[in-house]
């Protein structure tokens, strides 16, 4: 399935590598990245590819854990959610 990782927090070292790291190890591909610093501010965006027998409620609870580590919030959803939320908000104009 896929999903939308977000991570926002101070720049610092190794933020990349530690969420690129987790992702390696639980064997979730990442399918497209954007990052930028703003004001010394990191931001990420991340479309990875998670597979389907994980539990994303344990994957986004050891996300949020992972984050408290590196000093960042990490957020993960389903993609599908995304999509439905564009789709009720397209119907509101």
């Amino acid at each position: 399935m896929r999903a939308i990782l977000t991570t926002v927090g101070q720049d610092k070292t190794g933020i990349v590598a530690g969420v690129s790291g987790f992702l390696a190890e639980k064997e979730i591909n990442i399918l497209d990245l954007s990052q930028t610093i703003l004001n010394g501010y990191f931001t990420m965006m991340m479309v990875v590819d998670v597979p389907d027998d994980a539990d994303f409620t344990a994957l986004s609870s050891e996300l949020k854990d992972l984050g408290k580590k590196l000093g960042v919030e990490i957020n993960i959803r389903n993609e599908k959610m995304y999509a439905a939320m564009h789709e009720l908000s397209g119907g509101l104009e």
